[in-house]
């Protein structure tokens, strides 16, 4: 069953009507679309992070990656704010390298 704090493709968050602090989630939300959207990724190889990403890098985890991306086979890790996030990928997603 579908999370129903969440939007069922790219996982954004909902905001709830009486939450505090909105704007967090909304950040947390545009950080995601802007992970994925117009995806144009720096490597699709490189088995673990890099150690001095640039913010906004993007990669596809390859199978066997290791440190922050084991077990992440096939997601997209964007660097952001100084931290990967790491999005699994929908079927039909495109990217570019």
């Amino acid at each position: 069953m579908p999370d129903p704090l969440v939007s069922i493709h790219l996982g954004l968050p909902y905001l709830a009507p009486a939450q505090a602090q909105k704007h967090v989630t909304h950040n947390e939300a545009l950080r995601r679309l802007d992970a994925v959207l117009q995806l144009a990724v720096v490597d699709s190889t490189v088995t673990a992070p890099p150690g001095s990403p640039a913010e906004g890098d993007r990669y596809i985890v390859p199978a066997g990656a290791t440190g922050a991306w084991a077990g992440e086979d096939g997601a997209v890790a964007a660097f952001a704010d100084g931290a990967w996030e790491l999005v699994p990928p929908e079927a039909g997603w495109i990217a570019y390298d």
